[in-house]
């Protein structure tokens, strides 16, 4: 089945230990699409400017991701983010956000886009998810990303969307902040009662952990040595869970759960460079094959 994302496409500067790189091509959007297109048809939809490199749209189109929805700013500036990370890498010091055509992003979905049956909102506003979300009708499976900023300044429409969505996908430090618990199972629960039916709460290099009202468990993170560049991981994981589901076309536990591990994976490569780089060098032959490892990792 097909899968659709709204978010962001970015041109990223990122400082880590192991060197830097300017303007690549980043943004929610860009990994969860690119990470998701190993499993099933991804239709894109988002904003850049008239200085987006072409080569960036054709490496999309080159993964056989719709780029249809992506929205061509006539004389508008890209979005552009600048981080640098630096120790344990857990976490970007931000130095400069540009916010440009993304500032004034409106989404309409094109006409054909309508009808997918898996959606994920990458972070945004929850407004904006929200009016998404209204325009979709046949949908199957929504799940929602979302950040501290919207937790700070658009509570209450965060709070009307999580009502309305099937999975809410976070971090540790949010999940903490929207529900003001400390206990990480806790604050999952505190976020279904609020409506969906899973929360994904993300721990960084120490995994993910899932909650339903059925059960809950934690994925640990792959093991690696050479985490090169953190940016994208969190999307790169919705894009292997939701990508894993929507080519099953299933949301049984099962399923879910196998999800999990595949986002997990798929995670795990695109810390090993910077942008999309590692991507670029793998295929689904090589995922399965980590998966096979992982998998016996977690067999005892």
């Amino acid at each position: 089945m097909s899968l659709l994302v709204v978010g962001s496409i970015a041109l990223d500067s990122v400082q880590t230990p192991h060197g830097v790189v300017t303007d690549a091509l980043g943004g929610s959007a860009t990994y969860f699409s690119y990470a998701a297109s190993y499993f099933c048809p991804v239709r894109l939809v988002g904003v850049v400017g008239e200085d987006f490199p072409v080569a960036h749209r054709e490496l999309l189109n080159s993964r056989g991701i719709d780029t249809s929805g992506l929205v061509v700013e006539k004389g508008g500036s890209t979005f552009r983010w600048s981080g640098k990370y630096e120790g344990d890498m857990n976490s970007a010091d931000t130095l400069e956000v540009h916010l440009n055509v993304l500032g004034t992003f409106d989404p309409e979905l094109p006409a054909s886009f309508t009808d997918t049956p898996f959606v994920f909102l990458a972070n945004g506003s929850p407004a904006m998810q929200r009016k998404v979300l209204k325009q979709t009708k046949t949908r199957k499976l929504v799940v929602a990303d979302t950040m501290n900023l919207w937790i700070e300044i658009q509570r209450d429409e965060l709070v009307e969307l999580i009502r309305e969505v099937d999975g809410l996908v976070l971090n540790d430090g949010e999940a903490r902040m929207l529900t003001q618990e400390i206990n990480l199972v806790s604050a999952g629960q505190k976020v279904l009662d609020m409506g969906p039916s899973f929360v994904i709460i993300k721990k960084g290099e120490h995994g993910a952990m899932f909650l339903s009202r059925e059960e809950t468990f934690v994925m640990p993170a792959f093991p690696l040595a050479d985490v090169v560049d953190p940016t994208g991981a969190g999307d790169s994981f919705a894009g292997g869970f939701m990508g894993y589901l929507a080519s099953v076309g299933s949301t049984d536990p099962t399923s879910l759960k196998k999800a999990m591990a595949y986002g997990t994976v798929v995670a795990s490569f695109n810390v090993q460079d910077f942008s999309l780089r590692r991507f670029q060098r793998t295929d689904r032959a090589e995922i399965d094959r980590r998966l096979d490892t992982y998998r016996s990792m977690m067999s005892f």
